[in-house]
């Protein structure tokens, strides 16, 4: 029985480095891809657009108030009222605007995002099954530390799954 067990444990660090980890950089494949230059303009150009739209509104609201600051003494009170109320009515659309455009920013880059980042999970899982590994570690995703003398690189290999140089 003693014999067995000290074969055994002989061969369980043969059993331990037979396994195969890997790492990967995936915000370098994700910036390699033509989608995700794609995408960044997409949501750049929405992004410049929201501005301008948010811009316009701020002019009117300027010019409107400093039209009221300029006849305001010689206005009579249920004016001076009306207009103040549409002037704070104007400011809360574009509060509210910039809420929304910042709300559907977010969700067109999520969803634009989540297509590019899938492929690379995908090629990423294929890579691991063609190369027997146990883990594939995304560099990151935080992790502190990765021995790359245990831990193999494998970058390259799912840029080349995914047809990127």
């Amino acid at each position: 029985m003693k014999k067995l067990f000290l074969a055994l444990m002989m061969f369980a660090p043969l059993a331990t480095f037979a396994q195969k980890f890997g790492h990967v950089n995936s915000q370098d494949i994700i910036q390699a891809m033509p989608e995700y230059a794609t995408a960044k303009n997409e949501v750049d150009a929405l992004q410049k657009q929201y501005e301008n739209d948010l811009k316009l509104m701020q002019d009117e609201l300027n010019k409107k108030s400093a039209a009221y600051d300029s006849t305001r003494a010689t206005l009579p009170e249920n004016i001076r009222q009306r207009r103040e109320q549409e002037l704070q009515d104007l400011y809360q659309r574009i509060q509210q605007s910039y809420q929304d455009n910042q709300q559907a920013l977010a969700k067109a880059s999520q969803e634009k995002m989540q297509a590019i980042t899938t492929k690379v999970v995908d090629a990423i899982k294929q890579v691991g099954q063609a190369g027997n590994y146990v883990y594939i570690m995304d560099i990151q995703g935080g992790i502190p530390y990765i021995s790359t003398t245990l831990s193999t690189d494998v970058t390259a290999e799912v840029k080349a799954k995914l047809g990127l140089k």
